[in-house]
């Protein structure tokens, strides 16, 4: 499995709930293609979020997020971490 970071833009004045909501989404279905959300983060005034993964591929982790309805607009691998 490989730690992906992806980002969503577009989401200006997103809101605690909102952002809980569509985490709580993709955590229903991440099992379906093989991904594990572990956290989520959000800037509303700049309208960005970044979701942390571990998952097979990018294009499970972007199948998870559109099937939720919010699909990323950059995916990351993250191959290192400290």
């Amino acid at each position: 499995m490989t730690t992906f970071m992806d980002v969503h833009h577009g989401m200006k004045g997103i809101t605690s709930d909102e952002l809980s909501a569509a985490h709580r989404a993709d955590l229903e279905i991440e099992a379906e293609e093989g991904v594990h959300f572990e956290r989520a983060w959000a800037d509303p005034e700049a309208g960005v979020v970044y979701c942390l993964s571990e998952a097979p591929s990018a294009d499970a982790v972007q199948r998870v997020h559109e099937r939720t309805g919010h699909p990323a607009s950059e995916i990351h691998p993250v191959p290192l971490s400290v």
